[in-house]
């Protein structure tokens, strides 16, 4: 640090005002006030990674459930994300985030087709802070891209975050290829399941649930180089029965097929406008998208949980979760043949009937 004396950590009162005054800065879009409030923070003396993560990172974690819960508008659940990026932004310059790299570099990117850019920026920074030479990568990063940085950097290890289930093909492909040049990888974030179990499953070489832990991982022991000879298919052997190859090659026929089968069951969907059918097909294509994820994992417990959570996310916003097993079942007659399919469309049905159930026998 550039100042003489160490910084601090302010007690759970102080930091939940901070966290409060933050959330009214960015839900009021207003991006002077959150950088202004992260920097007088500094200012006092309060410790960088206290900042980003029990103040920043909190704040993000609350945008995230009200845009759950239908609050805030996706408009404005973004513009609070690129609000709380600045306020990283801001601490990352501050004169109390100034450090020495001392312990070695590592390559901090998302995996490809993930957007959610903010976990790692955080992880980057809190790095950063700790000692480490940090190459930030940021979204969606192309796995050929980034192994061609890796050949051209001298990385002691990679981090890779993931917030949606549904990149974990992509991140399987972007673990086993960073392994393949010689660099081991830690993963986190939401996508990689309970405790990390498909960090495990995927062949990563550690696994950490935040930014904290996974910069304490990192401080306490360097992350052995992986075997060369590891290969995809070696963690998951189930994917020789091609389900999930089939099913996500015909993706777009199976959500046009039980659209249409839907609209022959239920009439009324006829008279739906443009904006409801755009929102009706895109349901359905979530839904094989995460029939096809459960597939590569062979996990149905990832399918019930995202079944669960839509049936939130639609009744949030007034729309019927019943609309729900009927497309199930569509979608189980058109793959009767796949054995693995059936068995996790079944499960998410016997969920979503047995939460009506109980919703019904316990009225709110």
């Amino acid at each position: 640090m550039s100042t003489s004396t160490p910084p601090r950590v302010p007690h759970a009162g102080l930091m939940q005002q901070w966290t409060e005054q933050l959330w009214h800065a960015v839900s009021a879009v207003d991006e002077d006030a959150a950088t202004e409030l992260v920097l007088s923070i500094l200012d006092e003396g309060t410790d960088p990674e206290s900042v980003l993560l029990d103040v920043i990172a909190v704040v993000q974690g609350r945008v995230g459930e009200e845009w759950a819960a239908n609050r805030i508008s996706v408009a404005q659940e973004h513009a609070a994300t690129a609000i709380n990026d600045r306020a990283v932004a801001a601490v990352s310059v501050h004169p109390a985030s100034r450090t020495t790299a001392t312990r070695g570099r590592i390559t901090v990117a998302c995996v490809d087709g993930e957007w959610h850019a903010l976990p790692a920026r955080l992880l980057a920074e809190v790095l950063k802070l700790r000692g480490w030479q940090v190459d930030y990568l940021g979204a969606q990063v192309p796995t050929a891209h980034l192994i061609a940085h890796l050949h051209n950097t001298r990385a002691d290890a990679v981090a890779l975050s993931s917030s949606i289930a549904t990149r974990m093909p992509t991140a399987h492909a972007a673990i086993t290829a960073c392994q393949a040049v010689g660099v081991p990888v830690l993963v986190g974030g939401a996508a990689f399941g309970p405790e990390g179990r498909y960090a495990t499953l995927l062949g990563a070489d550690a696994w950490a649930p935040d930014a904290r832990t996974a910069a304490d991982h990192l401080a306490k022991r360097r992350l052995p180089r992986p075997q060369p000879d590891h290969e995809q298919f070696d963690d998951l052997p189930h994917l020789a029965d091609q389900e999930y190859t089939l099913v996500t090659r015909n993706s777009a026929t199976l959500v046009r097929t039980v659209f249409t089968a839907l609209e022959d069951a239920y009439p009324s969907m006829r008279s739906y406008n443009d904006l409801q059918r755009e929102r009706t097909a895109e349901d359905l294509a979530h839904i094989v998208e995460f029939l096809a994820t459960a597939l590569y994992l062979d996990d149905e417990e990832l399918f019930t949980w995202f079944l669960t959570w839509t049936a939130q996310i639609l009744v949030a916003r007034g729309v019927p979760a019943h609309s729900l097993p009927p497309a199930l079942d569509l979608l189980a007659r058109e793959l009767k043949d796949f054995p693995r399919a059936a068995r996790i469309l079944s499960a998410g049905t016997l969920t979503l009937t047995t939460a009506r159930s109980t919703a019904a026998r316990n009225p709110v």
